[in-house]
């Protein structure tokens, strides 16, 4: 349709349409931009279920908008001129709003008051358009802006979930929009401040990062913000959503950001461990043992899926955290007997991590690129373990021994790589 077939009487009448379903039904939770031939199929749809509505605005007979079952659809044919609409409205009563708010200013002990029916009624209408425009531009930072603003003054905890009910409604056709995920970070912040319900939405903001997730994959921004979310969660919490990551990352063994979220919940439990070690010992055995938890999951991982990068990166941390574990544990050891121990513990896991990479290793198939990448990837990370533990030489060299072809693996999957065989090379000959 030619775009100048569109005045602006006509475009406002749509903007004022999209904004009434958006007051009619305040629980939409889904927006989505539909072509004009699809309204065809959701009438017959409709018409099949025995819904005969047939609202003008929003109803089955409607072409431009679809509102059902708190989903809404907005016609591709009038994206252009109902966003510059709800552009030019929200400009427009932003210049009013900033008018009365310096008239405010101004005259502070007079009777004019924040509270005023013009001041109100003018908050009521920058919320009504920007919210409209964001659904279609949800990157206008001005926007966001304004909602910022208008909320921050009022200071009611139904407005801050307002704003995390349109962000989610932004989020469900723009799940990458880094301005939506900002804006509810701001309003989490903001619910810290002042009111005791920041658990339960802590929670639900998790939820809504996993639900988001399985959508979008790869979605770094997604799983950010969950990581951000775990400077503010409780030590279960924080156990509950390692739990939970473990089941999703066992189905997702290619997506980094997931492992990236579990080192940061171990990372957070090592820090609540950190500020409550006078309260409770009891969390150091604890963290132990998600510790192994998680490194015999990983393990498993690594031999059920083949050549996963992802994998062999994250046992990295996981074996880094372990040997950080048996240095504190061995230095604080005042007992020989407990030296002992924790002498056992270091050779029983540098056993076991040559036992794996040692099963790693094996080409059974050299047509298969994946058990290549596994070799290489568990050669290098051989490599890599044998520099992080440099003060444990009579352990680490009787476990380097059994690995004695690692150096033709090396040079059969990834010859470029030759200096970190030469550094094997001249490693021995210390």
């Amino acid at each position: 349709m030619n775009e100048n077939s569109w005045d602006e009487n006509r475009a406002m009448d749509l903007l004022n349409q999209l904004e009434a379903i958006l007051e009619s039904d305040p629980l939409i939770d889904e927006v989505g931009f539909i072509h004009p031939s699809q309204f065809v199929t959701l009438r017959e749809e409709c018409t099949e279920s025995g819904d005969s509505s047939e609202d003008g605005a929003f109803g089955s007979r409607n072409t431009k908008f679809w509102n059902r079952d708190h989903k809404l659809g907005i016609s591709t044919e009038i994206l252009l001129p109902l966003c510059k609409a709800a552009k030019t409205a929200f400009m427009d009563v932003m210049k009013q709003y900033k008018t009365l708010s310096s008239l405010f200013d101004k005259h502070e002990d007079d009777n004019i008051t924040y509270g005023s029916l013009p001041c109100q009624s003018c908050e009521n209408e920058v919320m009504k358009h920007s919210r409209a425009l964001l659904l279609l531009s949800c990157d206008f930072g001005s926007a966001w802006n304004s909602r910022k603003l208008v909320v921050s003054k009022k200071q009611q905890l139904s407005m801050f979930m307002d704003e995390l009910l349109l962000s989610a409604l932004v989020l469900s056709y723009s799940p990458k929009s880094e301005q939506a995920w900002s804006h509810r970070r701001w309003v989490i912040k903001m619910i810290a401040r002042k009111y005791s319900t920041l658990q339960e939405i802590i929670a639900k903001e998790s939820e809504l990062v996993e639900k988001i997730a399985e959508r979008s994959k790869m979605n770094y921004r997604a799983w950010n913000h969950r990581c951000w979310l775990v400077s503010y969660m409780t030590r279960d919490q924080m156990l509950h959503e390692l739990k939970k990551s473990r089941d999703w990352a066992g189905l997702h063994v290619a997506d980094n950001s997931c492992f990236h979220y579990c080192r940061r919940l171990m990372l957070g439990l090592s820090e609540n461990y950190c500020c409550k070690q006078s309260d409770n010992s009891s969390y150091d055995v604890e963290n132990y043992q998600v510790l192994k938890e998680e490194l015999d999951l990983n393990e498993a991982l690594i031999k059920r899926y083949i050549g996963r990068e992802a994998l062999w990166l994250h046992r990295r941390f996981l074996s880094l955290c372990l040997i950080r574990h048996f240095t504190t544990m061995h230095g604080i050891s005042c007992h020989s007997e407990q030296k002992t121990s924790v002498d056992n513990e270091i050779k029983a896991f540098l056993d076991n991590e040559s036992c794996l990479v040692n099963s790693c290793s094996t080409i059974e198939d050299s047509e298969f690129e994946d058990f290549k990448t596994q070799a290489m990837y568990s050669a290098i990370y051989f490599l890599w373990l044998v520099k992080q533990i440099p003060q444990f030489r009579e352990i680490e060299l009787q476990v380097k021994l059994k690995a004695g072809d690692l150096k033709t693996i090396l040079h059969k999957t990834c010859p470029e790589r030759s200096f970190l065989w030469d550094f094997l090379d001249s490693y021995r000959s210390c």
